[in-house]
């Protein structure tokens, strides 16, 4: 018998999507979120956005070749297809997975500032693509020193005039990659504290990030988490889900003591 098989029709609701999505491995289910991200009734910009801001080029390689091999369709292929604008070339330049690594060039930081600086200003077509190749492309060291040449030049946070002169999908995009960039467990503790309390509870994106992370970094985003907004991520979970689902969550997130 195959136990997913047996999970998925002897479980339901979101009980079962926990039980179903702690079965993959984490590339395959990276592909499969993002499968269901392109192919499902409305495409789901946000799960797009949290996987391919967030992974390194040998988990985009890895997610890629398990995206081809279980849905036997190429990843960029359907990027292209389901997305538009340039928000679909952000995401498909994230996908080729092609981000420098260990590499910073001081001398070229505050080129990269004022090509940033400048895109933020004129906001044509050009300056969009330039904007997002060097976010995509320069490696994490590099992009430390431009984001603090920025600062320099405009007297502003690179976040706050991405937000200031982007918006929709591209601009949501954009400041993932800047955030993750510079801390990536703040990131997902921003992106969990939203998802519990801005909407509702959304089960989908609490699901996928504690799945996700919760062999990577899912302790220092409970960190973070607490550090930044005052209550557990235990505690809010606690507080929101409830039944099975709600133990399958706390047992992924685990918790602290005082957390109880």
């Amino acid at each position: 018998k195959d136990l997913i098989t047996d999970l998925k029709e002897n479980l339901s609701h979101h009980f079962k999507e926990v039980m179903v999505g702690l079965m993959y491995p984490p590339a395959s289910y990276d592909a499969h979120e993002l499968w269901h991200a392109l192919k499902g009734v409305n495409t789901e910009e946000k799960c797009l956005i949290d996987i391919l801001a967030s992974r390194s080029n040998m988990e985009i390689f890895q997610m890629k070749e398990a995206y081809l091999m279980e849905y036997n369709n190429d990843l960029q292929q359907d990027i292209d297809s389901e997305t538009s604008g340039h928000f679909r070339d952000t995401l498909m330049n994230l996908a080729q997975g092609t981000r420098m690594e260990g590499y910073a060039d001081p001398s070229t930081a505050a080129q990269d500032a004022m090509i940033l600086w400048e895109a933020c200003q004129q906001k044509t077509g050009e300056h969009k693509n330039m904007l997002q190749m060097i976010l995509c492309n320069r490696s994490h060291q590099q992009l430390w020193m431009v984001f603090q040449e920025f600062q320099n030049i405009s007297g502003q946070d690179i976040v706050d005039a991405i937000n200031e002169c982007y918006d929709g999908y591209f601009q949501e995009l954009l400041v993932a990659i800047v955030l993750c960039i510079r801390d990536k467990p703040s990131y997902f503790a921003y992106r969990l504290y939203n998802a519990i309390h801005d909407f509702g509870f959304h089960n989908k994106t609490v699901i996928r990030i504690l799945i996700a992370r919760s062999e990577i970094d899912l302790m220092n985003i409970r960190q973070r988490y607490k550090e930044r907004y005052g209550k557990s991520l235990f505690h809010d979970i606690k507080h929101f889900a409830s039944g099975h689902y709600e133990s399958s969550l706390l047992a992924i997130c685990a918790g602290d003591t005082e957390d109880y």
